[in-house]
C-alpha cells in the first residue's frame, strides 16, 4: 500500500506535466478535426514543428506515380516541446487555423529517431 505522501507526490507531478497552453488539445480549449498525417520534424521552434512526409502522386499524362514530399507546418504544445525532437516520427492532426501558416496540431510521438 502506498502511503498519503507517496500518493500527494504523485498527484503534484500530474498537475506539473499539465500546461497552461489555450492552443494545446490535451489542457487547453483546441478542437482538433479533419485530415491526420504521420511524418518526421525536420525543424524545431518554440511552440512549431514542421514535419515531412512522402505521398505518390499519378500523372494522368504518363500514366505514372510519382514521388512529392509535403511539407507541414504543426504547433507543438508546451507540454510536449521535452520529449519530441528533430529526426522524430509524429502524428498531427487538422484543427482550426492557428496562425498564416499553422493549421495543425501534434497529437502524439510514434517513435524516436533513433529506433527503428
Amino acid at each position: 500500500m502506498k502511503k498519503k505522501t507517496e500518493i500527494k507526490m504523485e498527484k503534484e507531478k500530474i498537475v506539473e506535466t499539465k500546461c497552461n497552453d489555450k492552443n494545446c488539445h490535451i489542457h487547453g480549449n483546441l478542437k482538433v478535426r479533419g485530415k491526420a498525417f504521420e511524418g518526421k520534424v525536420t525543424k524545431k521552434f518554440h511552440k512549431r514543428i514542421t514535419i515531412e512526409f512522402e505521398r505518390i502522386i499519378y500523372i494522368r499524362k504518363y500514366e505514372r506515380y510519382a514521388k512529392s514530399k509535403t511539407k507541414i507546418h504543426a504547433r507543438l504544445p508546451i507540454c510536449m516541446e521535452n520529449e519530441i525532437n528533430i529526426g522524430d516520427l509524429v502524428k498531427v492532426q487538422e484543427c482550426r487555423p492557428l496562425s498564416k501558416i499553422i493549421h495543425f496540431v501534434v497529437i502524439k510521438k510514434i517513435k524516436d529517431k533513433d529506433k527503428k
